[in-house]
């Protein structure tokens, strides 16, 4: 068993001490009490814990500890979780479709993905989870949590969920399936405006955004007169797509940069000219489900004064996490940099403040018997020449299809304004 000890303690020193460290950083004095403490325990358990345990799983769970001891979004990868990785930015997996954290030891919903069991079964943005199929979440880590969570289409899942405004926990059954999610969704809210959904950072999102860009000029007779893009509740994803969604629409400057502790976590974005849209006005939506890569996007057009953000704080993850492979089948998820806007904002733990506060409230028409009295109720009215016409300015109720959707009609509302002081 010494023998054991002092091959770990040796092991520990030459990864402590490795020339990559020396490179990045004078080498601090090897921790001798802390490893010596180390190799202590994992002899005791392997010599008393009432049943064996292998030494790998022994390791593995240090690894994972070491690293679940940092922040949230620090894990150790298995060979499942790290043949898994590549489904995020693919865009199909099975699950339920929440993007989670970790808050206060619980699993915490940063969003449901659209057109997921989760969006479909009401899961909300802030909700959280406390047990997964009976099994309580506290001092689980994130990966532990995803994992319980996928598993094979058409199996349930029993979630119990915390909301705000809830005295009791609640339980919702949901049926896992195999997520396909469609990043990106358009319309068109009214003659020559449009609307850009953007749901996850994928790495075809950018691609998909261009398009259906192009299909909203050819309805609008390319004339598109303002675009409204919608990041509420969408997670984020993968950096390089948030990077050129955003350089779309700006034509110079920084778009974000990171700054870490090695070089390779320092990194810059410019914006390249050529704007998609012209210079036609934007209003960019989010909420408290807008996190990460879509905080970067909207600090971006907001910095550059691109686009007027509306909606309410955004999530206020602002830390670039790295895959660092450690043998051909496992990983580590480490956190290597923080990112900050053009103005050198940082997001982490604060958020997007939008321009425009808005809660999301449902509104949902009058009836005629409490509608205002107005001018045109009464008897021997003047009658309006022009009435026939729409003016710019004026939402006509068919011209918003989710027309309880209190935020989206404000944000139309003011593109149209900003389109009639432009012509003036």
């Amino acid at each position: 068993m010494k023998h054991n000890i002092l091959s770990i303690l040796v092991v520990l020193a030459a990864v402590y001490l490795s020339p990559a460290k020396a490179e990045n950083q004078k080498a601090d004095p090897l921790p001798l009490t802390e490893l010596r403490a180390f190799a202590e325990v994992f002899a005791r358990i392997k010599q008393d814990y009432v049943e064996p345990v292998d030494d790998k799983k022994l390791l593995q769970d240090a690894i994972q500890g070491m690293l679940h001891g940092l922040d949230p979004h620090s894990s150790y990868l298995d060979e499942e979780e790290f043949a898994e990785l590549k489904t995020g930015a693919s865009g199909e997996f099975s699950g339920l479709g929440i993007e989670i954290g970790i808050e206060d030891g619980f699993v915490k919903v940063i969003a449901p993905i659209d057109d997921t069991p989760a969006q479909r079964a009401g899961i909300l943005a802030g909700d959280l989870i406390i047990r997964i199929n009976q099994q309580s979440v506290k001092g689980m880590t994130l990966d532990e949590a995803v994992s319980l969570m996928r598993g094979e289409p058409g199996s349930e899942v029993l979630l119990h969920i915390l909301r705000d405004g809830r005295e009791k926990p609640f339980a919702v059954k949901l049926r896992r399936a195999v997520v396909k999610t469609n990043s990106v969704k358009h319309r068109m809210l009214a003659d020559g405006f449009g609307y850009i959904r953007l749901s996850h950072f994928q790495q075809p999102t950018p691609d998909d955004m261009l398009v259906a860009i192009g299909v909203l000029k050819r309805k609008a007779n390319n004339a598109l007169k303002g675009l409204v893009l919608d990041l509420r509740n969408n997670p984020g994803g993968v950096l390089n797509a948030a990077v050129t969604v955003s350089d779309a629409f700006l034509t110079e400057g920084a778009i974000v940069y990171t700054e870490g502790r090695t070089k390779n976590s320092q990194l810059r974005f410019k914006a390249v000219p050529d704007d998609v849209l012209e210079g036609a006005p934007m209003v960019v939506l989010v909420d408290g489900g807008s996190a990460s890569a879509s905080e970067i996007v909207a600090g971006a057009l907001q910095d550059h004064r691109r686009a007027v953000i509306m909606g309410q704080r955004t999530f206020g993850k602002g830390s670039v996490q790295t895959i660092v492979p450690v043998n051909e089948t496992t990983g580590i998820k480490l956190t290597t940099a923080r990112y900050f806007t053009p103005n050198g904002r940082s997001i982490q733990a604060e958020g997007i403040k939008p321009d425009i506060e808005l809660m999301n409230i449902t509104v949902s028409a009058a009836d005629e018997e409490t509608t205002a009295l107005k001018e045109a109720d009464l008897a021997g009215h003047l009658t309006n020449p022009e009435s026939h016409k729409n003016p710019v300015g004026v939402i006509r109720q068919d011209e918003i299809s989710t027309q309880d959707d209190y935020v989206l009609s404000q944000a139309l509302n003011l593109l149209k304004g900003l389109v009639i002081l432009h012509a003036d």
